[in-house]
């Protein structure tokens, strides 16, 4: 129905409107389309991944297969999705300063990070249930992250183990860590992840008191009844076999009372490199060097956590101009395009995130949609790196934006 995404902004728009609901919504606007004008709406969702021109290209394909209740849940934000819409639009206020008359054939994307090396900066964020939108889920992401040498962040929601998706990776991921209520249940959790081989744990901190998604519980099925199956564990993406801790007596779900005390406490326990994912203040950014953190993601949880109304992107400069060099910080939120990504590392980022664009080529596809999403948006990276005269991925500095639009 939706096939191009200015006719998708145009019945967003309508159906804001007060005066479109009382004259009967946006349908009485639309005229009754023929088979043949379905048939071209169809014609124009993508059948394949090599169809895809960006990583956009993945949605509508993916919307149309995916569970309605699944999708309506990666989809949505909080409140009225205003942060949501903001780390999106937040990239169009940064303006790119290209400089001319450099080599563009010797572009090389590749970063290193805690003494891995990857193909690109781009890495895939912790989302979670990825089974809830293709069947191997995890297991097709760690595949194309394999074939793309794509850095990988399993979730503590993950609907396949860790020890199964490190074996298809090829490498341990990095972990992201839900926080249980008991100390024992958080030694329990990262003494498994440990001993799978991990070495870098991520601690999310934006989201312990959980969440208003009004947009969710507004745009899901009226009837649940179809999601009984799944969420009892059978195909489908309802098992959770990393939360077995986040349900024992004494540590169900995650920890509201979570503090400096506790990362200390994870810090001492933890041997490995321990990043905060959730930071976004200058404040918060001093405590995590002065508290011995590896690294910092400037995180948001997509849009889904509080709503702070403030794009991730316009959060990272201050963060990274308070730990200087002293700590590698990471961004996520928003990114749909090789240009976002550019913006982001010239902001100071190390390396920058996606994730809804790999669930939509997930959701599509399967493996072969992650990998084609991550094809797209590392052609796009090098790309702009090319004609904007950098060649490698520390010649990206701040010199290379403008940001006018912004008060600081």
């Amino acid at each position: 129905m939706h096939h191009s995404t200015a006719r998708r902004e145009f019945l967003k728009f309508l159906a804001a409107s007060p005066y479109v609901a009382a004259l009967g919504g946006v349908s009485a606007f639309l005229p009754q389309r023929t088979f043949a004008q379905r048939t071209q709406a169809d014609a124009d969702v993508i059948a394949g991944p090599a169809d895809a021109l960006s990583v956009l290209d993945f949605e509508e394909a993916a919307r149309r297969k995916v569970l309605p209740g699944h999708w309506a849940y990666m989809a949505s934000g909080v409140d009225n999705d205003v942060t949501l819409k903001a780390n999106r639009d937040g990239y169009s206020h940064v303006q790119l300063r290209p400089r001319r008359l450099r080599d563009a054939t010797k572009v090389d994307m590749r970063v290193e990070l805690f003494g891995t090396s990857y193909a690109s900066p781009i890495f895939l964020c912790p989302t979670g249930g990825e089974k809830s939108f293709f069947a191997d889920g995890e297991l097709s992401i760690a595949r194309a992250a394999r074939a793309r040498n794509t850095l990988q962040i399993l979730s503590t929601a993950t609907s396949t183990a860790v020890e199964d998706v490190n074996k298809a990776l090829g490498r341990p991921v990095w972990y992201q860590l839900y926080a249980p209520r008991s100390w024992e249940a958080n030694q329990m959790l990262l003494q498994r992840v440990e001993a799978a081989g991990c070495s870098v744990i991520a601690l999310t901190v934006d989201n312990t008191t959980g969440r208003n998604s009004e947009t969710y519980l507004r745009t899901r099925p009226k009837d649940l009844t179809q999601c009984a199956a799944c969420h009892e564990g059978t195909p489908g993406g309802g098992s959770r076999p990393m939360t077995a801790p986040l349900t024992m007596p004494g540590g169900r779900g995650m920890n509201p009372a979570m503090d400096w005390a506790f990362v200390d406490r994870v810090r001492k326990f933890w041997q490995g490199q321990f990043i905060i994912k959730g930071i976004d203040t200058r404040e918060d950014a001093r405590l995590c060097v002065e508290h011995g953190l590896d690294g910092i993601l400037v995180s948001n949880h997509g849009g889904r956590s509080t709503e702070t109304g403030r794009a991730t992107i316009e959060a990272l400069p201050e963060v990274v101009a308070e730990v200087g060099n002293r700590i590698p910080v990471f961004v996520d939120g928003g990114v749909r395009r090789g240009t976002d990504v550019f913006k982001a590392l010239a902001l100071g980022a190390r390396a920058v995130g996606i994730g809804r664009p790999f669930l939509w080529g997930l959701g599509a596809f399967g493996q072969a949609g992650v990998d084609r999403v991550l094809e797209i948006l590392q052609g796009e990276l090098k790309l702009v790196m090319g004609n904007c005269g950098t060649q490698t991925i520390a010649d990206i500095t701040r010199a290379y934006v403008a940001t006018p639009d912004w008060k600081i």
